[in-house]
């Protein structure tokens, strides 16, 4: 044939002729089928048929006649005229011989599947011959359910003519390439009835801190429209990389979005949205068996298309289930084009808002990118209303499509009311680098015209939209010529979502990650209320415990599975480096404030040396959450693979406490010693240091807790302004209390490090504590850089 080849014939080499989509397809094809990824069979249309298409019908001197004197970068003219050629080739005629060939291929496909009129997706495939940097993701349209061989025609013409969307036109112009140097492959597959299950996106790269470790996973109900299009915010899944290498499957996250629209078939076979019910919004739309197959279908092409490249090619890929079949598919495969160009960036760029300036948060949703902006707001309801927005406003839209990349590219930063990370406006803000906070729910009925707003997408996977235009700070620094030290630096991290971010900078692991942080916000509510839930029990504010547990029915899976996920996600960043995890330390009025916490907390006079750290871990009122926490932490080192987590236990005010915590550990099946376990203690009471000798014989090694160990040695309560002026760490009873610790511990061969405050604030603790011998330093991450030089200078001194 001349115009048409079958899918299975084309290799990743053929992109030029079908384009990289369907060049992609055939590649999957041919050599990835008998590893198990299934694509959907099918045929494409070439650029020469194409190029037929338009010589037929001399469309080449009457669309350049529409681009004459036209100024593309006004929003208005840029509509009119892309409508104007659009308009005339959806009235052109395709050629007797492509039309042929196609409508032949389409009854091999009849026959193939034993199926008259059988259902296809048709989808464009741009190529661009001379234009290797060129990238079309997005631009082109594409079409499902199409069923007959007039129907397949029509949507094939409405293909072509969408090489000249208003995103298209709008692209090609910027960088100065000729429209006609672009031509338009179109893919012809089977369809995949995801309407009756699931579909989505995903990266084989970490769209928003570029990390090649995770494998992010987007799903939705219904067809995948709704998930690229942003129309509604899907459930959301990490899969770590290094461990799906050695065969162990590490989910690192699961979160439920709404999902509140599902994509289905009418009766005419056209698609239509309708409402999802509750109890679908509130559930996973894929199992975790079947997270771990995408999972290994991404990895497989992964490094399927990173050999063929010869150098690290990631891969943004959707996929469809089969609702009849059950059976998972992937129907499309093409390399990432924003985070993979940074990957040689030896640079790590961080935006701050100013201490002491950060006002009210009038709403939250997904963060893109890392950065800040700021603004006026501009509601904007479809991109012909392009005329009313100027450069520098915040947009504010329901969604964006491809058409809205004019408006974006003016805009300070974007706020949806729905979306993922994967839709439109979410890749579209990444290619540009302006900031962008996806499926806030209500953003166009919150804010108004002209409200001053600052956007801020540098605290994690949480975007947050203040009031007012906040001052912010702008750091780069240079990672390039930083001196390892011999004292081990390192982090202090508490919240999971920035451990990817600040795990790029030098650093020898975790000296600290603090279990209350993923307590407050993975769970967020009183371990012992779930605990009685599950028990059966009826517990105080069963609702709003509920709520907190969507898209669970059994509470010890949801805590285990929320807490395994947030250790996971640090452990995952920094692995395979240490990552040492205190168990929780909240006091009681802490604990007291939790979603049903008033039931089992009592009111102490003074909480900060009451009812915490290991005394709980052992008492009946506690013991059955611990053992929960230490399943947790059983199940990310053993069955997740990520055997680099360390464990320390806060507050143990005697060795007798010590050992019946260790006691409690082992009952939970978290044994020291097994799978090479560290226990530590946090040495931070007098008793600690007094009695090092004989915690020494119980625990692995000490990391010091400045904060606490100063409060008891000067017998200061660190919360009351009336006494801080005493608070200090550089005081000589204290450093006599670091000084001994060091001491007792490396008499012993154990390790000693230090994760409190004190080195984050003061070079001279920092000084002191080398000179000490001590193993480690626990930084906060702002802190690192400018104490690894004082370390550096000091060991080289």
């Amino acid at each position: 044939m001349q115009y048409v080849r079958r899918l299975d014939s084309l290799k990743n080499s053929d992109v030029a002729l079908v384009g990289g989509k369907n060049a992609s397809l055939g590649e999957m094809i041919g050599s990835l089928k008998s590893l198990g990824v299934k694509v959907p069979e099918g045929f494409a249309v070439t650029a020469e048929g194409y190029r037929a298409f338009i010589a037929h019908n001399g469309f080449e001197p009457k669309i350049r006649h529409f681009f004459e004197g036209v100024d593309l970068t006004d929003i208005d003219a840029l509509n009119r005229c892309g409508l104007a050629i659009r308009t005339l080739m959806l009235g052109g005629e395709i050629p007797v011989e492509l039309k042929n060939e196609i409508t032949q291929s389409y009854r091999e496909m009849e026959r193939q599947y034993a199926m008259p009129s059988v259902d296809v997706a048709v989808r464009s495939s741009a190529t661009a011959e001379d234009l290797p940097d060129a990238s079309f993701a997005g631009q082109q349209e594409s079409y499902l359910n199409v069923r007959g061989e007039e129907m397949l025609i029509e949507h094939i013409k409405r293909c072509f003519a969408s090489l000249f969307t208003d995103r298209a036109i709008s692209y090609r112009h910027s960088r100065g390439y000729d429209h006609f140097a672009v031509a338009l492959s179109v893919g012809v597959q089977k369809m995949i009835r995801s309407d009756l299950a699931s579909s989505g996106v995903m990266f084989t790269i970490d769209t928003e801190n570029g990390s090649d470790k995770l494998i992010l996973i987007n799903s939705i109900w219904g067809l995948g429209e709704n998930i690229v299009g942003g129309r509604v915010n899907p459930d959301e899944f990490y899969v770590f990389k290094p461990t799906l290498k050695e065969e162990k499957v590490t989910i690192l996250k699961r979160q439920v979005g709404s999902k509140a629209l599902t994509m289905h078939y009418d009766e005419r076979h056209h698609t239509i949205n309708l409402s999802t019910p509750k109890e679908r919004q509130e559930s996973f739309s894929i199992t975790d068996e079947e997270v771990a197959t995408l999972a290994r279908y991404a990895l497989l092409i992964e490094e399927h298309y990173t050999a063929l490249a010869g150098e690290y090619r990631p891969m943004d890929i959707e996929w469809a289930k089969d609702g009849q079949s059950g059976e998972l598919f992937i129907v499309q495969a093409r390399p990432e084009t924003v985070q993979s160009q940074k990957q040689n960036d030896n640079f790590f760029e961080q935006y701050h808002l100013r201490e002491g300036g950060i006002s009210k948060i009038l709403l939250s949703g997904k963060a893109i990118g890392e950065k800040i902006g700021s603004g006026r707001v501009k509601i904007i309801h479809s991109p012909h209303e392009g005329d009313r927005f100027n450069t520098g406003d915040v947009l504010v839209a329901d969604i964006t499509d491809p058409d809205w990349e004019p408006i974006m590219k003016k805009a300070s930063a974007v706020i949806t009311n729905r979306g993922g990370r994967t839709c439109h406006a979410a890749i579209v803000a990444r290619e540009i680098g302006v900031p962008a906070v996806v499926g806030t729910i209500n953003a166009t009925e919150v804010f108004h015209d002209g409200d001053e707003v600052t956007v801020s997408c540098a605290d994690g996977e949480s975007g947050r939209i203040y009031e007012g235009l906040l001052e912010y700070d702008i750091s780069r620094i240079d990672l390039g010529n930083l001196t390892s030290t011999k004292t081990k630096l390192y982090m202090n991290v508490g919240n999971p979502d920035i451990a990817f971010k600040v795990a790029k900078l030098p650093n020898d692991g975790v000296g600290l990650a603090r279990m209350e942080f993923i307590i407050t916000h993975y769970v967020n509510a009183h371990p012992m209320a779930l605990v009685e839930l599950s028990q059966g029990k009826e517990i105080n504010d069963i609702a709003a415990v509920r709520a907190v547990m969507k898209g669970y029915s059994d509470p010890k899976r949801f805590f285990i599975d929320k807490v395994a996920e947030g250790v996971g996600m640090i452990a995952a960043a920094f692995y395979p480096k240490p990552v040492v995890v205190r168990t929780t330390d909240f006091k009681s009025n802490e604990y007291k404030h939790m979603t049903g916490g008033s039931a089992y907390e009592k009111d102490e006079e003074n909480p900060m040396i009451g009812f915490r750290g290991a005394s709980r871990y052992y008492s009946s009122e506690y013991k059955a959450a611990f053992e929960w926490e230490c399943e947790a932490i059983k199940r990310v080192r053993d069955e997740m693979g990520l055997d680099n987590v360390k464990v320390m236990l806060p507050f143990v005010r005697t060795p007798e406490e010590g050992r019946k915590a260790i006691a409690v550990m082992n009952e939970a099946g978290l044994v020291q010693g097994e799978n090479a376990l560290e226990i530590y203690a946090m040495c931070e009471i007098p008793s600690n240091v007094i009695l090092a000798d004989q915690f020494l014989e119980i625990f692995d090694g000490y990391s010091i807790g400045s904060n606490d160990l100063t409060q008891l040695t000067l017998g200061v309560d660190r919360d009351s302004s009336l006494v801080s002026a005493v608070f200090d760490e550089r005081n000589d009873a204290v450093t006599r209390m670091l000084s001994q610790a060091i001491r007792a511990c490396k008499e012993r061969g154990k390790y000693i490090g230090i994760c409190g405050q004190a080195p984050s604030d003061y070079p001279e603790i920092t000084r002191f504590l080398v000179n000490e011998g001590i193993d480690s330093i626990s930084l906060n991450p702002d802190s690192l850089l400018k104490m690894r030089q004082v370390v550096s200078e000091l060991e080289n001194s």
